[in-house]
């Protein structure tokens, strides 16, 4: 098992497996090539490890290995209740992510908000909010494609990126907000 940072200083575990299964002609199938590594990004600082590689106690001693939180500073989640005074009554521009969990481009962006929730601390608020959970606030913004960020100042809506975006497209959209 192998441990990385990625460029968001999040903890990436890579697991690989010993072989890969041969066909009969004896040639390794492109399909188990593809299989051969699995990299999982850690969430909030706790790492996931693939389930493919379990060992049974009798057969080998547990590892004593530790995990520790890298990521610092991550977006905050928001919901219908906590949305007013996260968001509209905030003293500085807020960028709000509107993600939902089954959603595979939200989870794409996800450690670029997170990045930028540090990188911006105190300049801009960063935060997330749950679509499945809080419909009232995304039918409010009339969000209908995630993901979808929307920057906030003085409780009003001043811009909105749908879409995965490259983080520079992130920046320069935060840049234009920031006194």
């Amino acid at each position: 098992m192998q441990t990385a940072s990625c460029s968001s200083s999040c903890v990436v575990v890579q697991a690989s497996r010993a072989s890969c299964k041969q066909n009969t002609s004896g040639v390794t199938s492109s399909r188990a090539q593809s299989k051969a590594s699995v990299a999982v990004p850690a969430f909030s600082g706790l790492a996931r490890v693939s389930a493919r590689h379990t060992v049974s106690r009798s057969a080998a001693p547990r590892s004593k290995t530790s995990f520790q939180t890298v990521c610092e500073a991550s977006a905050t989640p928001v919901n219908d209740n906590t949305w007013e005074d996260e968001v509209l009554k905030s003293s500085v521009p807020v960028l709000v992510d509107f993600w939902a969990p089954w959603c595979g481009p939200c989870r794409m962006i996800a450690p670029l908000i997170d990045e930028l929730a540090g990188e911006y601390e105190g300049k801009m608020k960063a935060v997330k909010l749950n679509t499945d959970e809080s419909p009232g606030v995304a039918t409010e913004y009339g969000i209908r494609s995630i993901p979808t960020c929307m920057v906030f100042k003085g409780g009003e809506k001043i811009d909105t990126i749908i879409g995965a975006v490259p983080k520079s497209t992130l920046v320069s959209t935060i840049e234009k907000y920031l006194d």
